[in-house]
């Protein structure tokens, strides 16, 4: 979770006050819903973007974000957070107030409002949520989760877990936003994405020589072209992935992000 700064539309120069940093100071409610698993998901309807809420960029605790024009085709992996007593009744960065029993989050650059799927990596558990804020404005996370929405996934006991986020449309077929049936995946940091395997083992032996990392490198075809990608792990927990990747920003290596495998 995370703290808010003073006000978001100070910083940032468009409404909502809900800044996402860090998760000490948050809390989970004390009077939980006795049927919060069965609050339904969020139904992506079509709705404009808003005019304050999305500037071309803006910037958050020294650091410039640049928010994007469209969420259409957004997919990536990463780490989930949520904030729940903390923040709620606030103003979210789009002038709404935050329930953290509804079904929203919050997110760096996505257009808002958006919608999107939320999966589980561990256990195979989606959601479909609005995204309806801006943060978590923490190096190693990439959504923010509402309360209920952590709850529905599994994650609200540990305040984080491994995710992968995908936007999605109205009248987009959504199947099961729950499906326990497909494997448990195999998590991996990417340190590099290189045309030439040289550049890749070099990459390695820099890593190594300061870290005892397990690592592989994957080869890979992208747009006919192979493609070496040097994967750390497997990442058996959050801890541990931020730990790496502390490490690996002491190196330079600044944006990695996460890779999946089935088991």
């Amino acid at each position: 979770m995370h703290i808010f700064l003073l006000c978001f539309l100070a910083l940032v120069l468009f409404s909502g006050c809900s800044s996402h940093s860090t998760h000490t100071k948050d809390s989970a409610p004390t009077d939980i819903p006795a049927n919060i698993s069965a609050i339904p998901d969020a139904v992506p309807r079509y709705e404009p973007y808003s005019k304050s809420a999305n500037p071309k960029s803006y910037e958050v605790l020294g650091k410039r974000y640049h928010v994007l024009r469209s969420g259409k085709n957004y997919q990536k992996q990463g780490i989930a957070s949520w904030y729940g007593k903390k923040f709620h009744g606030r103003k979210t960065a789009n002038g709404e107030t935050y329930d953290m029993f509804a079904m929203t989050a919050a997110h760096k650059t996505l257009p808002l409002p958006s919608y999107v799927r939320v999966t589980n990596l561990k256990n195979k558990r989606s959601v479909i949520l609005r995204v309806n804020d801006r943060g978590p404005f923490h190096s190693g996370r990439i959504i923010d989760l509402s309360y209920t929405a952590a709850v529905k996934l599994g994650i609200q006991k540990n305040g984080t877990g491994f995710v992968e986020v995908s936007t999605v449309a109205p009248g987009q077929n959504l199947g099961k936003a729950t499906d326990m049936s497909k494997p448990e995946e195999i998590i991996y940091l990417q340190a590099g994405a290189f045309s030439n395997e040289a550049n890749a083992i070099e990459l390695k032996n820099k890593i190594l020589a300061l870290n005892n990392f397990n690592y592989r490198i994957q080869m890979t075809n992208h747009q006919s072209q192979t493609i070496y990608r040097l994967l750390l792990g497997p990442i058996i927990s959050v801890t541990q992935a931020d730990k790496m990747s502390l490490k690996l920003a002491n190196l330079g290596i600044t944006n990695p992000h996460f890779i999946t495998e089935k088991k």
